[in-house]
């Protein structure tokens, strides 16, 4: 499988040792794609930057590219990329995170979630630490944590960075050198505390969910989500 990287920083240098290992031929390494360039690739894997993502994607469909993204800050244009997908019949994944271990830790998320919303004496807080080369803030991984806890819990229906107040999640996020990626939720009350958390040791479990997505989307039409990937939830 030929694989074009738009973005070719840490992590995309993770994914290229990974994707060579599986046999895979790495044809594109940029920030910016191309379209002369990008049609030499049999899918694409963005992990760009927020400013880049959406001209990348949109240029991998609009030639037939599968694509998949794993940059976070763009999602504002997250609508059109999957209009532009349904027009063109292109192929099209987003993940805020495509560790297998991180989407396990979404859905055991979601359950807690619904556990807990009859639970009022309980407030949930969430906190995220990564390496301080990450642009954005909070991580797309707590956002779709802070999400996920809004559509399965009606106590609240807002998060924020930063604040509590009153029916919002607050989300705390740190950057600390070397971290490669840490999530928790907490639940607390004057009781008791009941905390869920998953912590990346490296860059590899995102990486190599960022290829296996690639593998597994290729010959598809349509927008998927890991959840589709993994058959799981």
């Amino acid at each position: 499988m030929k694989i074009a990287l738009l973005g070719y920083g840490k992590m995309g240098k993770t994914i290229e040792a990974i994707a060579l290992n599986r046999g895979h031929d790495i044809v594109l390494k940029t920030s910016q794609s191309i379209a002369s360039e990008i049609t030499t690739a049999d899918v694409a894997i963005d992990f760009s930057i927020p400013k880049a993502a959406f001209n990348n994607i949109s240029n991998c469909i609009n030639h037939n590219v599968p694509v998949i993204s794993g940059t976070t800050g763009w999602l504002e244009n997250y609508p059109k990329i999957t209009a532009l997908c349904e027009e063109k019949k292109g192929a099209f994944i987003y993940a805020s995170n495509f560790s297998l271990g991180v989407n396990i830790f979404f859905e055991l998320n979601k359950s807690l979630a619904k556990m807990m919303s009859t639970l009022k004496d309980y407030k949930v807080v969430i906190e995220e630490i990564h390496h301080t080369q990450k642009l954005d803030a909070p991580s797309g991984t707590a956002i779709s944590l802070a999400e996920d806890i809004i559509n399965n819990n009606a106590n609240y229906n807002a998060w924020q960075l930063d604040s509590n107040t009153n029916k919002t999640i607050p989300i705390t996020a740190k950057r600390i050198e070397n971290v490669p990626g840490t999530h928790n939720i907490t639940y607390n009350s004057e009781i008791d505390t009941i905390k869920l958390e998953h912590i990346a040791h490296s860059r590899q479990g995102f990486a190599l969910g960022a290829v296996v997505a690639a593998e597994w989307l290729v010959g598809k039409t349509g927008v998927y989500t890991m959840k589709d990937v993994l058959n799981i939830g």
